[in-house]
């Protein structure tokens, strides 16, 4: 999972393949602005069948914030070690980080109780009742490379997560 406002900057970054468990590129050590220990965003490898350890991430994370919080309780949860990179020496300055909140007003818009629900543990929604429909399949190239683009609906639950219908 890559956050598209988060660019590398330093070329010694290992983007392998996480076998042993989650790989944590974008560690709270080297990441410009978070510098949590259980921060998980930005960059992070993981393996599908980790991803299925976990149950995927919430269904009640709606807009942006707060979901790799509750995805860092789910790994600890499924007893998964996380890892990082280590001999990194660009400290907080191996990402550039994109990312104006003035630009994306929706993205920080809360409301109902989102916000408090935001601290919650998720102990019940996650792949295993995830409910969507694709919306259509695109597939293209781009300088030489096959590509597919899938445009997924989800399907909005208002019981259960009534700001996931922001206008």
């Amino acid at each position: 999972m890559h956050d598209v406002d988060l660019l590398p900057q330093n070329e010694e970054l290992d983007y392998g393949y996480p076998g042993k468990g989650p790989f944590h590129v974008a560690s709270p050590e080297l990441h410009p602005l978070y510098h949590y220990k259980s921060y998980v965003g930005g960059i992070l490898l993981l393996t599908k069948q980790h991803f299925e350890l976990c149950n995927g991430m919430s269904n009640r994370f709606w807009g942006w914030g707060r979901e790799d919080d509750e995805f860092y309780r789910r790994i600890t949860a499924a007893g998964l070690q996380l890892y990082r990179p280590t001999g990194i020496q660009t400290g907080y300055n191996t990402f550039k980080h994109f990312h104006d909140p003035a630009w994306r007003r929706r993205d920080q818009k809360r409301v109902s109780g989102q916000k408090q629900e935001q601290f919650k543990v998720d102990k019940e929604g996650g792949l295993k009742n995830l409910k969507y429909n694709v919306g259509s399949r695109t597939e293209l190239t781009i300088t030489g490379v096959h590509c597919t683009i899938i445009n997924i609906l989800l399907d909005c639950d208002l019981n259960e997560t009534p700001w996931c219908n922001i206008n």
